[in-house]
């Protein structure tokens, strides 16, 4: 039986995989929303995924700011994922979205980044 955090970062894969999957279309193909948020859901799925599996209760964190900040405590190395250019971390998720094909990207790319070094610190494999 998978446990909550598996559960949590298994949809975060599936996150990241169909935001990636729209980043493959040709840039005026792709539907911004759908990169935008998927990303973002994974990066949040990653976090409350960590945390989960650490023992930590994430339904009073609502931000990934306050996500991200709960994990650094835990682990120092988060301190690796570099969230300056993630618009929307100090915002409830649902709240907004970017439509700038940059933007986009660069929300892609954290979720990207957070993947890469979860695996590298063996969290998931």
């Amino acid at each position: 039986m998978e446990s909550s955090a598996d559960k949590l970062f298994s949809t975060a894969i599936e996150n990241l995989n169909a935001a990636n999957k729209e980043l493959y279309k040709p840039e005026e193909d792709v539907v911004s929303y759908a990169v935008c948020k998927n990303s973002q859901y994974a990066i949040e799925n990653y976090l409350r995924g960590f945390l989960t599996k650490n023992g930590i209760d994430t339904s009073s964190l609502i931000t990934i700011a306050e996500l991200y900040e709960a994990c650094k405590n835990i682990n120092i190395n988060f301190e690796k994922i570099d969230l300056s250019d993630f618009q929307c971390k100090s915002y409830k998720i649902d709240s907004g979205y970017c439509n700038e094909y940059a933007k986009v990207n660069s929300c892609f790319a954290t979720a990207d980044d957070l993947d890469t070094f979860l695996r590298k610190e063996k969290i998931i494999s």
